[in-house]
């Protein structure tokens, strides 16, 4: 076969758009699945017309591979999206759709105080630099135990996701057909106890270790499971409040917005509804 040698064209390819500090600082990776510069900024190409298509196939969103290739080809330093801390989806993401589209988006509310529609232009750059990891240097003291928490994988995130979804929609089914009281009831029973189980995974998966007072440390994500199941209520609540926390502690700062109606100032969250956030760069 005749060689060809380099595509004259090559000079013209994607090239990094943007270089992103990722907010674990490259913690939490599973070795091998991120190759983290020694200044630990990554390169962000913008997506290409395959990504885009991706972005616009409900069921390769629905199980998070669209999301995850759309992440690796844009971000080559990425080698497993799977594995990514959940601390660092967000910023990849609005790093693409700023590598993308630009820094500016709009953005679709609704005032709380006239109800009236808005449409409103931000600057993706300022909840990106907004974003922040969470501390989970301090354990949870539940007696004479220390609980040490980490992030999610995005695999265990998006697995977690996906089955409430899945869950909210049997209940939603459920209620909406006429059958029978006591058969409906055992299903919405069964069904909460499947969203029980799925909240422990989370937990666990959430958990580094789990500290015993001699100074032992249960990693076995087995043995933790079993102890949120069979621990006592306070437990739960406590995991509850700690997680809600560190969740709150990685969000961006919400969007400070005036209604062009009645003039109001409100805020409001940047959401990813990632087929809309990834489409409003037309």
């Amino acid at each position: 076969m005749e060689n060809r040698g380099q595509n004259p064209l090559s000079g013209h390819f994607r090239q990094p758009a943007i270089y992103l500090k990722l907010p674990s600082d490259g913690k939490w990776w599973e070795p091998g699945s991120l190759n983290l510069p020694a200044n630990k900024e990554i390169p962000i190409y913008p997506m290409s017309t395959k990504d885009e298509i991706l972005l616009r196939t409900p069921d390769a969103l629905l199980n998070g591979q669209g999301i995850v290739d759309v992440i690796q080809s844009c971000c080559p330093n990425i080698v497993d999206a799977w594995k990514m801390p959940s601390v660092d989806v967000d910023a990849v993401l609005i790093a693409i759709r700023i590598a993308t589209y630009g820094n500016k988006m709009n953005f679709d509310t609704k005032c709380p105080h006239c109800k009236e529609d808005n449409v409103h232009e931000v600057d993706l750059s300022n909840p990106l630099q907004s974003l922040r990891c969470p501390d989970f240097s301090i354990p949870l003291q539940y007696k004479d135990l220390k609980i040490k928490f980490k992030p999610q994988v995005y695999f265990g995130l998006n697995r977690t996701n996906m089955l409430e979804f899945e869950e909210q929609k049997i209940i939603s089914l459920i209620n909406s057909t006429n059958i029978d009281p006591e058969e409906k009831a055992r299903e919405i029973t069964n069904s909460m106890n499947r969203m029980f189980e799925h909240g422990i995974n989370a937990s666990a998966q959430s958990t580094e270790y789990i500290e015993l007072s001699d100074g032992n440390k249960v990693t076995d994500i087995e043995y933790i499971k079993e102890f949120y199941q069979k621990s006592e209520i306070a437990v739960a609540k406590m995991l509850q409040e700690k997680i809600a926390g560190l969740v709150n502690e990685a969000k961006s700062e919400p969007l400070h917005l005036k209604c062009r109606e009645c003039s109001e100032n409100y805020d409001v969250d940047l959401t990813f509804d990632y087929a809309n956030f990834f489409g409003k760069g037309f």
